[in-house]
């Protein structure tokens, strides 16, 4: 079973462009500040508020998921330490990272901020050895990544119609795109590299079709009820002669 066979595939690989992931509702962002006053920072840092309310025995301040953990709520909002709310929903890491940047400067002298996103999974359905939900440790996975994460497709997969199902922001619905692996072109397409909660359902082939129809436990009953409706077909048109 051969993937990305048709154009040169040397050429299309290195035409692959990331794109770097947008931050979503119910993303958990890891975020860490530093800088050169350690004493200044430590109220900026969850983990250190946590500690330090440990020590107190103060053991309700910091509700939390973890340790300098952020859940994205509905708003697209998280709530950090003194600054409060800050909107994130659609933007980049790099972009929450200098928009944070530039509110800690009031507090902080150069703060450097590290964020992560800790939540990362994808959803594999279909012909594929391993289905189900999916976590990587990275955030930049393509689709074949993907796929070996499941175990790769079965022999029976359809390689050239593979369904993409993410949600759009801008359309707030999902879209539904059909990918051909065999295709070496697909490393050039915005749907190579996944992002978080993306789900790739491979298609089995017809030939897998048929023979699960063929076994579908409820096959019987439909044989049943249609020699029904043949034989009562056949008994009215008796009677109508």
């Amino acid at each position: 079973m051969v993937y990305l066979s048709n154009g040169n595939f040397e050429t299309e690989i290195s035409q692959a462009r990331y794109s770097e992931l947008h931050i979503q509702e119910g993303d958990v962002l890891e975020i860490t500040i530093s800088a050169l006053d350690e004493l200044a920072v430590k109220p900026f840092n969850k983990i250190t508020m946590s500690q330090t309310a440990n020590n107190s025995g103060n053991s309700n301040v910091n509700n939390r998921m973890g340790d300098n953990e952020y859940i994205v709520n509905a708003e697209g909002f998280i709530n950090f330490p003194v600054i409060g709310d800050i909107f994130c929903k659609g933007f980049t890491k790099q972009q929450l990272r200098t928009d944070l940047e530039n509110k800690l400067k009031r507090y902080l002298t150069d703060p450097m901020v590290s964020i992560k996103l800790n939540n990362f999974s994808i959803n594999i359905l279909g012909d594929v050895k391993n289905p189900g939900q999916k976590t990587s440790a990275t955030e930049k996975i393509n689709i074949f990544q993907a796929l070996a994460l499941a175990g790769d497709m079965n022999d029976s997969g359809n390689r050239t119609n593979v369904k993409l199902v993410r949600y759009s922001e801008e359309t707030k619905k999902d879209e539904i795109v059909s990918l051909d692996l065999s295709d070496a072109s697909i490393v050039n397409s915005p749907y190579y590299y996944l992002q978080q909660n993306d789900i790739l359902y491979v298609e089995p082939d017809k030939n897998r079709q048929i023979a699960a129809n063929a076994t579908n436990p409820n096959r019987g009953l439909l044989l049943q009820i249609g020699a029904a409706l043949l034989g009562l077909g056949t008994f009215i048109l008796a009677v109508s002669k």
